[in-house]
């Protein structure tokens, strides 16, 4: 029983449970019915949403799912080399929107807790494929999960009807 605290404690923390208190603080009413209600709902996810509407997932992520989301944030997309976004954007380069996309979309819902044990179990480190075909390495680094070394976990387990979400800090690229 220790353990399962511990674990819970530990996803919290690493899950940055202050951000997650105040993203699901903003949320009034009910669970939201899928993973792109979460980011329709989000100030910090405007650049998602105009991504995820330009490459004509919106219909998808709202399905049955189950789907865990990496959401990067706004300023995530901010960081990206000049005009790489608008590139991406751009009708002509739907496809290499997607693939983007998709590395960010798992088909299965894992909340903090499953992701921290799978690193736990993978002794330090855990390897998901996204619907996008990315492969993505899952670490603990002191309090906070991170990504491909190099996106780190900001908020946790805004739940949805379909999935859950959970904010990064940076834009997961696919290898090209």
């Amino acid at each position: 029983m220790n353990f399962l605290k511990t674990s819970i404690a530990a996803a919290t923390i690493a899950f940055g449970g202050a951000a997650f208190a105040d993203d699901m603080n903003k949320m009034s009413g009910d669970m939201p019915a899928t993973v792109v209600d979460i980011v329709v709902g989000s100030d910090d996810h405007e650049t998602l949403e105009a991504a995820v509407t330009a490459a004509g997932l919106v219909e998808t992520l709202s399905g049955e799912g189950p789907y865990t989301v990496f959401a990067p944030t706004d300023a995530a997309f901010a960081a990206l080399p000049e005009g790489a976004l608008e590139d991406a954007l751009k009708p002509e380069n739907k496809e290499m929107l997607t693939k983007i996309l998709g590395c960010h979309v798992v088909d299965t819902k894992a909340m903090a807790a499953d992701v921290v044990k799978m690193v736990e179990d993978g002794d330090g480190m855990a390897e998901v494929t996204t619907i996008g075909n990315c492969r993505l390495k899952l670490s603990v680094d002191g309090d906070m999960v991170k990504i491909n070394e190099g996106a780190t976990v900001t908020a946790a387990d805004l739940a949805a009807g379909n999935g859950v979400v959970h904010v990064i800090d940076a834009v997961l690229m696919p290898a090209m």
